[in-house]
């Protein structure tokens, strides 16, 4: 779905500056979409160290969420440096950064199904 979107905003904008708008936008709807799936994350994990007592899976799943973010950032700020200073790099780094979420909420999304 992000990937359409993506193309969508790259072939109806007409400038750099367009479609990096139209990805600003796509990336604040993935960060809230993502915080909704780590919420829910975090809300099942806290019930089930109320109902056995243990904290680990919480505090891992914590961990792993500020990984992420630590090598979304890392992974998508490299394809930035690539290309800068050339206008694309911004472009470069919105797209790697919506399409590492849109995988983050799918991984997320699929754990859920699974309980």
């Amino acid at each position: 779905m992000a990937k359409n979107t993506v193309d969508l905003c790259e072939k109806t904008m007409d400038s750099t500056a367009d479609v990096s708008r139209c990805l600003d936008g796509i990336r604040d709807k993935k960060d809230r979409e993502l915080q909704t799936w780590i919420n829910n994350q975090t809300f099942i994990l806290e019930e089930l160290s109320l109902h056995n007592g243990r904290s680990t899976s919480l505090d891992m799943f914590k961990r792993s969420q500020r990984n992420f973010i630590s090598y979304r950032e890392n992974n998508c700020r490299w394809q930035y440096l690539v290309l800068a200073p050339d206008e694309s790099a911004a472009i470069a780094y919105k797209k790697c950064y919506i399409t590492l979420t849109q995988d983050r909420i799918e991984e997320l999304t699929h754990l859920n199904k699974n309980k």
